[in-house]
Parts: structure tokens; sequence; C-alpha cells
């Protein structure tokens, strides 16, 4: 049984960083509804452009696995003085690589966005909006540095409340940009990724004058990586970049094959994965603890609590993720009406919803366990079976299953569950098996 000394450190850790993933899908949830105002093509150019965005700013989101797996062990070590130095090394990675990445795909959107969809209104409405989301691809890889950082040492607390504020200037800028309020001009979709890349820049100055007030005396901008340690952060870092690539690659793969099958799809299948997204948040947060306690636990040199913790924290999110999967498969059209309103597309997304709900539990087993991999250092192993699950199972299997077979949205999201319930069972696997205890950091 799970002890409540014990359940009381996994919510004080994680509470806070799923209310900061909250606000994050929220915002993404209050940007569908907007969005979605203002027809299927607008949604879908939304929808296409957020997943392209996330492929393109992949190689960046990687650095905070290695941020939090460095920082949580130098903290379990008790080298306080150091604990900041893996943030200052991100910093500056990404700072000299994120520039060259926005001017890249910046000039690319207009010739890759045509590959990704043929319906010509999506392609004019999204190619905009992808462009101005790219301009901040150095403030999204600075705050996913922070995140790593305040996650490693306790600090969840200064992350939501970061987030909270940065995502309700978003949710604002929304309102004004998209609509045309307070004198602004009626900018539409191309609003939306505007007040996305202004919102960003505002979180990045947040998150440097909190480094500044609480972190200062871990080396914050004083204590200068050796070559050794930002050689490490790469090492762990560059496989989670490389996971997240890919999978934000098949994520956007997945839209292509679903704009194969149809724009009602598309748009059906931007809204389950938001609200999937939003579901999943405390699995994503209980993993996010996960990998902090067995970080620590494994600079304390105590293998057989870092194994315990994993454990425990997946009891936790079974139990809340199943409970949250309920309104999914019991009431889906109550969900999908908040933010579709042609009946035909909410008939399309029914029964995906209902299978969504049903799988949420080991959903669940899945992002918890891959993080407790992570936070142990294991992101070479994570890579592998991430990248060939998706890549060498699902992505063939729903392009058979979608557009040339004829078995549409249903079919694709049936392949989704198999792939995602198999990933879960072969890190449960690695979790058993122990080889990640004796990985260096």
């Amino acid at each position: 049984m799970l002890s409540k000394e014990r359940l009381n450190r996994i919510l004080s850790l994680s509470l806070p960083i799923i209310g900061a993933m909250i606000s994050q899908n929220v915002l993404n949830l209050v940007d569908t509804a907007m969005v979605g105002t203002l027809g299927n093509a607008a949604l879908a150019a939304v929808g296409l452009g957020g997943f392209a965005l996330f492929m393109f700013q992949a190689l960046i989101l990687g650095i905070s696995t290695g941020v939090q797996a460095t920082s949580s062990r130098r903290k379990g070590e008790g080298r306080f003085d150091r604990l900041a130095v893996p943030l200052n090394a991100a910093l500056l990675i990404v700072l000299l690589a994120a520039p060259v990445l926005s001017a890249f795909w910046y000039f690319l959107t207009p010739y890759i966005y045509p590959y990704l969809i043929a319906d010509p209104e999506v392609i004019e409405q999204g190619v905009p909006y992808l462009q101005v989301r790219t301009l901040a691809i150095i403030f999204v890889g600075m705050n996913y540095s922070f995140r790593g950082y305040w996650n490693a040492v306790d600090h969840a607390r200064l992350y939501m409340s970061t987030l909270v504020v940065m995502h309700g200037l978003n949710i604002f800028l929304n309102y004004v940009l998209i609509f045309g309020h307070f004198g602004a001009p009626a900018l539409g979709v191309y609003g939306a990724g505007l007040a996305s890349a202004i919102a960003m820049m505002v979180g990045t100055g947040i998150y440097f004058f909190l480094g500044l007030r609480h972190a200062k005396g871990n080396g914050f901008l004083h204590g200068l990586p050796s070559r050794t340690e930002v050689f490490s952060l790469i090492r762990l870092s560059l496989p989670s970049s490389l996971q997240q690539l890919f999978f934000a690659a098949g994520f956007t793969a997945t839209f292509w094959i679903i704009g194969q099958v149809g724009t009602p799809e598309l748009a059906a299948a931007n809204v389950l994965i938001n609200v999937t997204l939003v579901a999943i948040l405390p699995g994503i947060g209980f993993g996010l603890a996960a990998a902090t306690l067995v970080g620590q636990a494994l600079g304390r040199g105590n293998v057989a609590d870092a194994r315990q913790w994993g454990w425990d924290v997946t009891k936790v999110g079974i139990v809340a993720l199943g409970v949250l999967g309920i309104p999914m498969w019991l009431t889906p059209n109550l969900i999908l009406g908040i933010f579709l309103h042609d009946p035909s597309t909410i008939e399309l997304a029914q029964i995906p919803m209902r299978l969504v709900g049903v799988l949420m539990a080991l959903e669940a087993v899945s992002l918890i366990l891959m993080h407790g991999l992570l936070g142990a250092g294991d992101s070479r192993r994570v890579m592998v079976v991430s990248v060939s699950a998706q890549w060498l199972l699902f992505l063939p299997l729903a392009y058979l299953a979608g557009p040339v077979l004829g078995f549409g949205l249903l079919g694709i999201w049936v392949l989704q569950g198999v792939y995602r319930s198999a990933q879960a069972i072969v890190f449960l696997g690695f979790w058993r098996g122990g080889r990640w205890a004796n990985i260096s950091v």
C-alpha cells in the first residue's frame, strides 16, 4: 500500500505541474473554441500548424529532460552550488541553436505546408500562422529549460505561476487579435499565432526574473558548465529531442493521413487530440514528478527507493486518469459539442472519443514510467521504443486502414490505441528490468 507520506510527496510535486499543464491545455482549448467560430478550414489550419510547429521545435524541447535529470541528480547528491549549472548550459545551447532553427523553418514553411494538406483555404490560413509561431522558438526552448530546472529542484510552483500568467495573457491577446477588439485589426488565425508568440516572449522574461531571485545562489548565470557537463547534457537531451522530433513528425504525418480522408475528419481529429491532451495532463504531471523523485533517489544512491517511486507514482496516475476517462466514454457528444458545431463532424468523433476514455488508465502507465526512465537518464531506450512503435507500427497501418481501405477516422484511432498500449507494456518491462539504475548522469 502507498503510505500517506509518499502520497503527499507525490502530490506536492505533481499538483503544481498538473496545474501548469492544465493552464497550457486550457489555452489550447480556448484557442480551439475561438478559432472554431471561424470555420472548419481555420480549425484545421491551427491544428495542422500546431503539430507542424511541435515538429519544428522538437530538437529544442528535449533540453528540458536533460536539465531535469541532471539537476535532480545533483540535488540528491547535495551539490547545491551546481544545481543551476545544467540550466546555464541549456540556455546557452538554446541561444545558439534556436535562431538558426527559426530562420530555417520560417522560410521553408510556404513550401512544406502544401505537402501536409491539399485544401487551398487551409493552406492560405495555415502558412502565416505557422511562420509567426516559428519566430518564438528561442523563447519556447528557454521556457522548457526553466521547466526542467524548477521541476528538478522542487520549485514547480514557480513554473505553474509563470504559465498561468503567460496563458492568461495569451487568451486576452487571442480575444484582441483574432477578432479585432480594442481597436486592433481582426487578424483571424494569424492573430492566434501572434498572440502565442508574444506570450512566450513575456514568459521567458518572467523566468529570468525568477531565476535571478531564486537560483542565483545555485549558480544561475554564474556557474560556468564544464565541457564534460555540456556534453553530458547533450547526451541526455539529444535522444529525448529526437524522440520528440519523430513523435511530432508522426503526429503531423497522422494529420496528413487524416487529411487524405477529408477536412471534416481533420477538424474532428484536432478536437479529439486537444481534448485528449487535457485529459492526460495528470499522467504527464505525475510522470515529471516521477522523473524528479527517481533522479533524486539515484543521486542519494538509493536504487530501491527510486524503483518504488516509479511504482507508487504509477498507482496514483492509474486512478487519476481512469476517473478522467469516464466522461469521455460515457458522454462524448457533450464534450465534443463544445468545440464542434457540425452534427456530422461530431458523429465522426464520437466513437474515437469513447475509445480514448477506455484506454486512459493504460496511458497513465506509459506516461509515468516513460518519464521515470527519462529521470534516470535512460533516454536512448525510450527514444528507440517510441519512434519504432509510432513509425514502424502505427503510421503504416493507419495509412492502410484510413485512406486506402476506407476505415476512416475510426480505423486510425483504433490503431492509435493499439500502438499506445503496446508502448506502455514495453516501458513496464523496462522498469521491471532495472537497467536504468546503472546510468551515470
